[in-house]
């Protein structure tokens, strides 16, 4: 009995060696979720207002993604198409903790793009109608989550989306740098679906607007055919 005692004593790590397992095991795991389920995120500009506000924590989830696309009315996070990054977006983690605890997902991540897919592939979007709405393949969408319903009668837009792009566009329509703003860009504006990173899914911070993300139901009546 004491022999197995002791044998079992020689086998177990010095408490040292078992915390960097632990370290380099959770640092492995964060990896992983941050690679395939979920990513942490903040918000660096007001263009999602009121929806999120500049400095808001959200989670990402990249399991929709695995075998689906984007939904109109999705808000997604989604890689700079080319040129659509302003200088107060780009801000990054500034020192190597940081910049070390960003890259395995431990810290929330910027230099991306956040907006909501206002049209998928095939899609025909139109502005506006006699009332300032959005027409989606035919369909005026009311859209109470727009910070200004009258700033988008001046953006006069009519575009096919193509099959493996998004049609995106901020909330605060005013002041956004969305599919619209880069309508002249090489890629018309549109966002490729490989460019995606994720799906908003939950705001963690601050504490008292926590909650859910992504609004779809004004999207329901809109007809998967274009008109």
């Amino acid at each position: 009995m004491a022999t197995s005692r002791q044998h079992r004593h020689k086998r177990s790590l010095p408490i040292w060696q078992e915390s960097l397992l632990l370290v380099v095991v959770a640092t492995v795991m964060a990896i992983i979720v941050k690679m395939f389920f979920l990513q942490a995120f903040y918000i660096p500009s007001e263009s999602m207002e009121p929806t999120l506000l500049v400095d808001d924590k959200l989670l990402v989830q990249k399991v929709s993604l695995w075998t689906g696309e984007p939904h109109r009315g999705d808000i997604v996070v989604f890689d700079d198409p080319g040129g659509w990054l302003g200088p107060s977006e780009q801000k990054r983690a500034t020192n190597v903790f940081s910049k070390t605890l960003e890259s395995v997902g431990l810290l929330p991540t910027g230099g991306h793009l956040i907006k909501r897919v206002i049209g998928v592939g095939g899609d025909h979007v139109q502005c506006c109608d006699a009332s300032g709405h959005i027409l989606v393949n035919g369909e005026p969408i009311d859209e109470p989550y727009v910070l200004d319903q009258s700033v988008i009668r001046h953006r006069e837009f009519d575009v096919e989306v193509k099959e493996g792009y998004l049609w995106v566009m901020g909330d605060n329509r005013d002041n956004s740098a969305d599919s619209v703003a880069h309508l002249g860009d090489p890629g018309g504006g549109q966002v490729r679906l490989e460019e995606v990173v994720g799906i908003a899914w939950v705001r963690v911070w601050p504490l008292n607007r926590i909650g859910g993300l992504g609004d779809n139901d004004a999207f329901d009546d809109v007809p998967d055919d274009p008109q």
